[in-house]
This record gives C-alpha cells, sequence and structure tokens, in this order.
C-alpha cells in the first residue's frame, strides 16, 4: 500500500525538490497541501498532482489519507505543528533546522515518542552515496585515527559583496524572530550534520566567527571551529557571499585523505577521492541529479514508518544541531568557546 503524504508550505524547496521526490518514491502518494492561502496551495496542488488542499492546518490532520506530514514551514512554526501533527497519530519529516531551541526540540520528541510516531529530519546530505562511503571508510579505520574534518557549503553571486534582498515569500528569512540564525541555518546546519554523520561523534566544543553585526542581526558568512568527543577538530563554513565556492567535506587521518568535492549541494553530484596507506580510488558523480538524495530520503523514511525503526536523520539527531547552533550564536555574540552540555 501507499504511503500518503501531505506537504506543509508551497515555497521553493518543496515545489523545485520535495513535491517531484514524493511523486517519484515508490509506493508513495502525495494526497494533501497546506499553504495558509488556498489560491496557492491550489495551484501547487494541480503542478504535483496532490488530491487535497487545505488553508486550515487541524483540517489537514484529519484527513485520514495523510500517513506522513512534510513540514517545510516558517522555522518557528516547526515545533507546535509537530507536536499537532504527533497528537492526530501521523510521523513528521521536519525540514531543517528542527526547531529554533533545544527545549523546542524535546517538546517534539516527546510528542512523537508518546504517540508512537516517527519523527526525521531532513537532513538529505546523508543520502548521498559518497558521504556514506566516507562515513564507512572512518568507521572500518581505512583513514586510521581521524585528526581533521572540514566541511563547506557557500553560494553568492560575483560582483554582489552582500546578498540581494530575498523574493516576498521567503522574507521570513529575515526575521531573527522567524528563523532563529542566518546563512547558517541555511546550509551550515547541513554541514555540522554531516560531520557528526561521517564521525559517529557528537561535538562538544564550539567558537565561532561570523559577519553578523548589531545592525545587521543574521549572519551571512559564518566560520565556526568544532572539537568532537573523540578530540577530532573540525571546521564548517557557511555563507551567501562565496560565488565559486568549493562545496567539500573533507577527512584527514593518520593513514591518509579522503575528499568528497562539490558534494555539499541539493544536486547528487560530485568527486569522491581516497589516498590512504589502505585504499586508493577516484568516482565522479555526474551528470548532477536533482532529485536523488530526496527521493531516497523519502523511501528511507518511509521504510522507518513501515518498520517501526527510527528514520536515517532522527530527532536526536535534530536536537545536537540545534544545540550547536545555539552554540555557534552564542559563541559569535561573546567572543568565547562554548562547551556543549
Amino acid at each position: 500500500m501507499s504511503t500518503g503524504w501531505a506537504i506543509v508550505s508551497t515555497g521553493r524547496h518543496p515545489d523545485q525538490k520535495a513535491a517531484p521526490a514524493i511523486n517519484a518514491a515508490q509506493d508513495t502518494e502525495l494526497v494533501a497541501v497546506f499553504s495558509r492561502e488556498m489560491g496557492r496551495a491550489q495551484a501547487f496542488a494541480e503542478k504535483h498532482g496532490a488530491r487535497a488542499v487545505y488553508d486550515d492546518f487541524d483540517a489537514l490532520l484529519h484527513d485520514p489519507a495523510v500517513d506522513v506530514v512534510y513540514l517545510a514551514s516558517p522555522n518557528f512554526l516547526h515545533c507546535e505543528q509537530t507536536v499537532k501533527a504527533a497528537q492526530a497519530g501521523k510521523h513528521v519529516l521536519c525540514e531543517k533546522p528542527m526547531a529554533l531551541t533545544v527545549e523546542e526540540c524535546r517538546f517534539m520528541m516527546e510528542a512523537c515518542h508518546g504517540q508512537n510516531v516517527r519523527l526525521g529530519v531532513g537532513f538529505h546530505l546523508r543520502y548521498h552515496p559518497a558521504h556514506q562511503r566516507l562515513r564507512d571508510l572512518v568507521q572500518d579505520g581505512v583513514l586510521g585515527a581521524i585528526a581533521l574534518v572540514q566541511a563547506q557549503w557557500g553560494y553568492g553571486a560575483r560582483g554582489q559583496e552582500k546578498p540581494g534582498p530575498r523574493a516576498p515569500l521567503s522574507q521570513w528569512w529575515e526575521d531573527p524572530a522567524m528563523v532563529g540564525a542566518g546563512t547558517w541555518m541555511g546550509s551550515g546546519v547541513h554541514c555540522v550534520d554531516l560531520l557528526r554523520y561521517v564521525l559517529g561523534k557528537e561535538v562538544i566544543e564550539v567558537a565561532a566567527i561570523t559577519d553578523a553585526t548589531e545592525a545587521v542581526p543574521l549572519e551571512h558568512l559564518a566560520t565556526v571551529l568544532l572539537r568532537f568527543e573523540d578530540g577530532t577538530l573540525g571546521t564548517a563554513i557557511a555563507s551567501r557571499r562565496l560565488p565559486d565556492s568549493r562545496n567539500d567535506v573533507v577527512v584527514y587521518g593518520s593513514h591518509g585523505r579522503c575528499v568528497v568535492r562539490d558534494s555539499l549541494v541539493t544536486d547528487l553530484q560530485g568527486e569522491f577521492e581516497v589516498v590512504s596507506e589502505l585504499e586508493q580510488a577516484q568516482e565522479w558523480y555526474a551528470p548532477p541529479d536533482p532529485l536523488a538524495m530526496y527521493v531516497r530520503q523519502v523511501e528511507s523514511f518511509n521504510e522507518a514508518v513501515a518498520s517501526g525503526t527510527e528514520p536515517a536523520a532522527t530527532g536526536w539527531d535534530g536536537l545536537k544541531v540545534v544545540a550547536i547552533t545555539e552554540a555557534v550564536v552564542e559563541s559569535a555574540r561573546t567572543g568565547r568557546r562554548i562547551r556543549l552540555p
């Protein structure tokens, strides 16, 4: 039987990635769409083939065809909507960041646990086969004792010193109360989650410098130093001011190095290279596939729902990244290194 998905929000990401991926996934059906404006919901549903439209979130949750609620709404709404969905018996795949605070993440996890529904977070980079292979190399000891990990996701326009204004429907990204942080929320959270995923270790200390100011409180460039629980050091860089950025993930160990070049994007692409005492290889992922990671994310979440197991990126993963984000913001504001509890 098909798993029925509902999309909450009709913005660019649901339009270009989530809805096409749901339609392409096996045994999956896009059954409903929610938007605060019925006209947008109807246009989105007609484009992507959803059979029901709602401008009332509670009404969507009463739709018996909905098994999974995919939340792509503004960050500050994730907690309330997840709790409501869980209380209605719906599984939730929440876009990153999971919430604005660790406390909100706990509410979300407790609500889903109490109703025995799955809670996942949209860290799509975990579904890139090169990142999965990199994790295997690290876990199998092919790179030896890991010393340094690095991840960068940046973009920008040549000749533009500061990013231009957001489109009208995306302007909530410029409101600190709605988004929590700037470019770190857009791509930095992906960087740090991927490093956690590859290492299988938690971050215990953060030091951050950003270009945020009192006049412009949401950063457009964030540079973050990380210390992991096993002593590995790391860097994560996120920016909207880096045209021609090389969006790579790199791991250095006592036996050698592995780099996945230009893979920290929304399309499945990149070059995988490992140079080690134990293995040497080089592979390419081309041409870019704009949906592959998202299709895998949908199908993986369906498997978790069907089997009652945890998804690849859990509520715990979402909570830990929010805790790191809180530390990044505090470190950038105070100029201090922040220890995570």
